[in-house]
């Protein structure tokens, strides 16, 4: 039988082509706009590390002194120096790292300077992470410890320094000290870039990762957010009155993380303890998603420019409900010999459900094409997540499926009144 609707409906739709083009339109102008926010939105809300982002937490505490701390003040993004060491020595999660963006100008075999943006942090970056390596390794704890010279390279900068061959054990320069190749990363592509999201929350992985206590020692600058409540020289020192260190740690279980909560409400008593502070202290542990709702990695703009497609789809979907009423019950009497042949009500109720849907899929053709221009503009825009937003299969799938949802939906009235259309009164008003 749906071969049979199919036929009618094909039939129906080319019988009055001006009115098809035009519920098509309506559908695909609705389509192509909900899509393209609807995109830009799966995007920016996505899982940038699925398999782990309910087990990697930001640690955020508030142990600053008295004269900095004021009531309803945020919880600081980052730890001090001392803080993060501490932290880091006691080892209490899975795995923990403490880190900061930075920057260095290194030089290329041919004596060619190359800036290029690092990230200073601990061994357990990689593995926290799921950093891929194509060469090498990552370094140790030991490596953390020993302040030893050493350092990964993203496979961009080893295309830039060595041609993309194998570079372990070669000597990056970094002014007059050279550090140790022991890693090229792999393909990573850690989008948004939740880990440290004061550098930007799109943009490309950084190209040279190296110890903190390395960085440091050789007094490599720094970048991010840096707040001091004391005016010091020694921004970076071991007991500096300075916020500047991201610290993650990993929780592989809800039990570990219970108990590393503890653990932290207890350090901070510590400290209150030993005189740092009177205050009640503050304490945040946030997940992944957690994370970056709270710092709203989605614009609010970004939210109402979805709200308002789907508004806008649903003053089109009103506009192919009159459309398709009108078209319908202008056949009454072409319903009215099917019924009065023998047609029940369910098949008439079918075949124009059929003929809706056919709007659908045709408005989801036009509408992904039109979401596809939408996408394009969008990646013309000055933000720093345009370059990222793209449909990938979910979405595709997605257009069509809401697309022939929505021509079924706006399909389920007129049907409805043709289906009680009265064979008798429909035969003698023809």
């Amino acid at each position: 039988m749906f071969g049979y609707y199919l036929d009618l409906a094909l039939r129906s739709l080319r019988r009055n082509q001006a009115l098809t083009a035009l519920m098509v339109l309506a559908i695909a102008l609705g389509i192509g706009t909900s899509m393209t926010t609807l995109t830009v939105m799966h995007v920016l809300s996505g899982d940038p590390i699925p398999a782990k982002s309910s087990q990697l937490f930001r640690v955020r505490m508030n142990v600053v002194p008295d004269d900095a701390f004021k009531l309803g003040d945020k919880v600081p993004d980052n730890l001090t120096r001392r803080d993060a060491e501490a932290l880091l020595h006691d080892a209490r999660a899975d795995r923990q790292a403490m880190m900061s963006a930075g920057s260095m100008v290194v030089v290329s075999p041919q004596g060619d300077p190359l800036d290029v943006q690092a990230r200073y942090t601990s061994a357990d970056f990689f593995p926290m992470f799921d950093v891929p390596l194509r060469y090498g390794h990552a370094w140790s704890r030991d490596d953390d410890a020993s302040h030893a010279q050493v350092v990964v390279i993203s496979h961009m900068l080893n295309q830039q320094l060595f041609g993309g061959a194998d570079s372990i054990g070669k000597m990056l320069r970094v002014g007059d000290q050279s550090l140790r190749v022991v890693g090229v990363l792999g393909d990573w592509d850690m989008n948004p870039r939740f880990y440290d999201l004061s550098d930007g929350q799109f943009g490309d992985s950084e190209d040279v990762f190296l110890p903190l206590s390395t960085a440091l020692d050789m007094k490599l600058s720094t970048s991010g957010q840096t707040w001091c409540w004391d005016n010091g020289k020694n921004v970076h020192g071991a007991d500096a009155p300075c916020i500047w260190l991201q610290y993650w740690a990993q929780l592989d279980t809800p039990a570990k993380a219970a108990t590393y909560r503890q653990y932290l409400r207890n350090y901070i008593a510590l400290q209150q303890k030993a005189g740092r502070f009177t205050h009640s202290g503050q304490l945040e542990l946030q997940d992944v998603m957690e994370w970056l709702d709270a710092k709203g990695v989605v614009p609010s703009d970004v939210r109402l420019q979805t709200w308002l497609a789907l508004g806008f789809l649903g003053i089109c979907l009103l506009n192919t409900v009159g459309l398709l009423l009108a078209k319908f019950l202008r056949r009454s009497g072409e319903i009215g010999v099917r019924r009065a042949l023998g047609a029940s009500r369910r098949a008439i109720f079918l075949q124009c459900l059929v003929e809706a849907g056919l709007i659908g899929l045709a408005g989801g053709v036009f509408g992904l094409a039109l979401a596809g221009l939408g996408l394009v503009l969008v990646r013309h825009q000055p933000t720093d997540y345009a370059a990222y937003i793209h449909m990938d299969l979910r979405m595709l799938l997605a257009t069509f499926v809401l697309a022939l949802l929505s021509s079924l939906l706006a399909g389920l009235l007129p049907a409805w009144r043709a289906m009680h259309v009265v064979p008798g009164v429909a035969l003698k008003s023809n």
